[in-house]
């Protein structure tokens, strides 16, 4: 890993039903580069990913793409680093393993892959890197209920919650972002 703080993005490949998602994703970005710190994320040109590598020209980023995706979502050519992968499963451990915390922006499946990789990892004491996830319009709380389903029915341990932080505006993320040390 390497000495500037690096932010770890999983979102969408879509932009989503709401101008909000697609407003989140550029101000996300925007705040990781104004703050100097390195954008991590999916390498895409599309949807969210695409709205928040935007949000961070002149910043510093680490774009990881599989070879399969090349083609669909496009690379681009902006980016600091780019590590194209073999396959899906390469990438998220490349992305996690250049980034010091994890946000999750509004998505799909994929999204949804990356979060509860990263949060079973923490679960079963891989890591202890935080994970955010950014409520844009209440966007990730039926997930939160899953989350508390799964607990009440005896399929987690409750300290599973201590594992995501669930933030609802991008400045109370950067305030707590910028007091974890970056």
């Amino acid at each position: 890993m390497s000495s500037i703080f690096s932010v770890c993005v999983f979102c969408g490949s879509r932009p989503g039903a709401r101008p909000a998602y697609l407003d989140a994703a550029a101000r996300t970005g925007r705040m990781i580069a104004r703050r100097g710190w390195r954008l991590v994320y999916g390498a895409g040109d599309v949807g969210l990913m695409g709205e928040v590598a935007r949000g961070a020209e002149g910043g510093l980023s680490l774009g990881v793409i599989p070879e399969h995706l090349v083609p669909r979502e496009g690379i681009r050519g902006d980016l600091t680093q780019i590590i194209v992968t073999d396959n899906m499963h390469v990438r998220k451990k490349v992305m996690f393993m250049n980034s010091d915390v994890i946000v999750v922006l509004p998505g799909g499946a994929g999204s949804l892959d990356e979060f509860f990789e990263v949060l079973t990892w923490r679960q079963i004491g891989l890591h202890e890197k935080p994970i955010f996830l950014l409520n844009t319009d209440g966007y990730w709380s039926p997930l939160i209920s899953l989350l508390n389903h799964t607990i009440a029915e005896g399929f987690a341990d409750p300290s599973l919650l201590n594992f995501v932080q669930v933030v609802d505006e991008i400045d109370d993320l950067e305030a707590i972002l910028s007091l974890s040390g970056a």
